[in-house]
């Protein structure tokens, strides 16, 4: 049997990171039917959302297959990407107390594993059977997979009870066996199983353009917009500003009000915070030197660099050398912001690579 380290190392390349303009989730792939799984509520109305791996960078992917009832996703893979086999496990040999490790990116903290036991298999909420868990399970961790200590995936981390301690539970594997089998001769098609009588609906079998031709209830099938999400507000300044850089405006969202691009060896992450009416945009650059005897010149060269420029501030948090950028949300227009965001992300590139040269700072690991 696999140890705890190996099994958690044997997942991490096939665990994806998915992003839409409202929040985040995990997903996980399986070679098997060559999709993506993660929960119908963390991609909830679109047709099209954003995917990271360790294998591969932002990427965005097809939605193919919804289902309300069993909250339940199909996700088209990034093309041309080797990704490891993990497999299904069977949930009827599954008995309260069994070991059971979570693994998703809960609060943005990627390929996070927590372990626990079941504390009862069969939790019926809402006519289904969910696996009850003590297995720390928090917001971004839906969609991730619940793995026994074999190294198979027992169930989909589903939801948590608000205020409970450590209530989580996690759809088990014989319902998303039978939602891969049911979808898996239509991959390619967008589908939606009915939520009312588990019929799959196709757009060739769609009735009157929104119902179920089985039951008659209304549905919908993940078909990509019309028209472009446009946001609002400062969000809308942001992604024309970004826009005018060259950046992606599908690939730099990450959930809601935050945007994340590169700019040579550099991560910028902007956040607007509408409570505050405050735009932060953080550069990620290098990590401080482990050499001691580089520090004092280190911070010096930081601090002398604080004083020549106006509005960019370069600071430590931990390890992390990151220059900022802070803006009032009405003083940043489509115009202004262009010059300052354009400084930030040059100022980022450059202080990245003079910091590494000249004073032996450590490459970032990215997750």
């Amino acid at each position: 049997m696999p140890s705890t380290v190996e099994i958690v190392d044997s997942f991490k390349d096939a665990i994806i990171q998915i992003a839409t303009q409202t929040g985040t989730g995990t997903g996980f792939y399986l070679r098997k039917y060559d999709l993506i799984v993660t929960n119908n509520h963390v991609i909830e109305g679109n047709a099209e959302v954003t995917i990271a791996g360790k294998k591969f960078d932002k990427a965005l992917s097809r939605v193919w297959y919804t289902d309300r009832k069993h909250d339940l996703a199909f996700l088209q893979p990034p093309a041309q990407i080797q990704l490891p086999e993990i497999s299904l496990g069977e949930y009827d040999r599954l008995k309260d107390g069994d070991p059971v490790i979570a693994i998703g990116h809960p609060y943005g903290l990627n390929y996070t594993a927590t372990q626990g036991v079941i504390s009862k298999v069969d939790r019926v909420r809402e006519g289904l059977k969910y696996i009850q868990i003590d297995a720390a399970i928090n917001p971004g961790n839906s969609g991730g997979p619940l793995v026994n200590m074999g190294g198979e995936i027992i169930g989909v981390n589903t939801f948590i009870i608000l205020g409970g301690d450590n209530l989580g539970f996690a759809l088990p594997e014989q319902y998303l066996r039978t939602a891969l089998d049911i979808y898996a001769p239509y991959k390619g098609k967008p589908s939606t199983r009915c939520h009312a009588c588990e019929f799959l609906v196709l757009p060739e079998n769609l009735d009157s353009g929104k119902y179920c031709p089985s039951c008659g209830t209304e549905v919908k099938l993940p078909e990509m917009p019309k028209e472009e999400f446009e946001p609002i507000g400062a969000a809308k300044t942001i992604e024309t500003i970004l826009k005018s850089l060259g950046k992606d405006i599908k690939l730099a969202r990450e959930g809601a009000n935050t945007w994340s691009v590169k700019e040579g060896s550099a991560r910028i992450i902007i956040r607007y915070n509408p409570e505050n009416y405050f735009i932060a945009s953080d550069a990620y650059l290098c990590l401080l030197p482990n050499d001691p005897l580089r520090i004092k010149p280190l911070y010096q060269f930081l601090l002398q660099e604080n004083y020549r420029n106006r509005g960019l501030v370069l600071s430590c948090v931990n390890q992390n050398i990151i220059l900022s950028r802070v803006v009032y949300d009405l003083d940043l227009t489509a115009e202004n912001g262009v010059q300052l965001f354009q400084q930030l992300f040059q100022k980022a590139d450059a202080y990245d690579d003079l910091l590494k040269k000249e004073y032996g700072c450590l490459e970032r690991i990215e997750e």
